[in-house]
């Protein structure tokens, strides 16, 4: 899609990895310039397709200055984290390194180049375990890993610097994100892979031995780990309303993004093989540390406030466009 120059430029931090990709593409659909800032250790340059890319590193302080200057956008969409619970359990130094310490360079690069707005990507994870109950953006927040207490540090610091500087924020707690591009121009490429889906579509495409489910005793109808679902698409959707919502001057705000509805590893395996057409190969391993058994969304204040509605969040939906997009070969085909 081909931007007018003057276009409004945005900050996508992380924007070559799986989400930030998706969230371009939307954003430049809605009429803004998404500039990818990103230092590749998890993205993709090959996922850079909607606006420029900035290679470096939010530990980089000038180089967070140098971009705001070149760019001077009118908000900031911040994704770029490490995020894999196993890990943040095991180095928990190094998320709070990487994840706050960039976001507050990220923060403070804002306050200084007087862009005030900013749309952050939070976790479920923040929540902890509660026994699975749904959870609502009033449930007490008691992460059980590094992963998710970085995050709500982060929120705890854009909180203070919208009563110190007047700074912005419209903060978003994902649920589990899957599904790709219906166009399949971006999706879900990790290596290594640690999600769900598409492990389990590699399974069950013969790109790899099988899936191992992490767990088979939790306090759940089958013993497997329950998680809510929201199609990448409908994600970024809400994203560029929350730029919508603050770009009109509205307070800080922050959403749950799920769908309510919560599915069973053991489910999910089943709905691949309905949707591919392919059995699952798998088998079970010892729970993952820091993993909560059910996480299930309540999202009214989105669907009300926001007018977020989401169109593609079915799990066949979801299956069935992560399956066109590894059909593609991913970003090594």
């Amino acid at each position: 899609m081909s931007l007018a120059m003057d276009a409004p430029n945005v900050l996508v931090t992380g924007g070559a990895g799986y989400i930030g990709s998706h969230a371009c593409k939307v954003l430049s659909q809605a009429g803004y310039r998404p500039v990818t800032f990103d230092n590749l250790s998890t993205g993709w340059a090959a996922a850079v397709k909607f606006g420029p890319l900035v290679q470096a590193d939010l530990l980089d302080r000038a180089a967070i200055d140098a971009a705001f200057a070149q760019y001077s956008p009118v908000a900031v969409m911040h994704f770029a984290a490490l995020s894999q619970v196993g890990e943040a359990s095991r180095d928990p130094g190094l998320y709070w390194r990487n994840n706050v310490g960039g976001a507050l360079n990220l923060i403070e690069a804002m306050v200084a180049a007087g862009c005030r707005d900013m749309i952050f990507s939070s976790t479920c994870a923040t929540y902890g375990d509660h026994d699975g109950v749904v959870l609502d953006e009033q449930t007490p927040q008691l992460p059980l890993n590094a992963y998710g207490a970085s995050k709500r540090a982060i929120e705890d610091i854009l909180r203070d610097f919208g009563k110190s500087h007047a700074l912005n924020s419209v903060i978003f707690r994902y649920f589990n994100v899957a599904g790709a591009d219906p166009d399949a121009e971006v999706g879900e490429w990790h290596r290594p892979e640690t999600h769900l889906i598409p492990i389990m579509i590699e399974a069950a495409a013969g790109t790899r031995d099988a899936l191992v489910i992490n767990g088979n005793d939790y306090p759940t109808h089958d013993g497997t780990c329950i998680r809510d679902y929201v199609h990448v698409m409908d994600l970024v959707q809400a994203h560029v309303l929350g730029l919508e919502w603050l770009r009109a001057g509205k307070q800080s705000r922050v959403f749950n993004l799920g769908t309510g509805v919560g599915f069973s590893v053991a489910e999910v395996i089943r709905q691949c093989r309905a949707g591919t057409g392919h059995r699952v190969p798998h088998s079970f391993g010892p729970r993952r540390e820091g993993d909560a058994a059910a996480l299930v969304s309540g999202s009214r204040r989105a669907i009300e406030e926001l007018g977020w509605v989401p169109k593609r969040s079915s799990l066949k939906q979801m299956i069935e466009d992560a399956w066109r997009w590894h059909q593609t070969g991913g970003y090594s085909g």
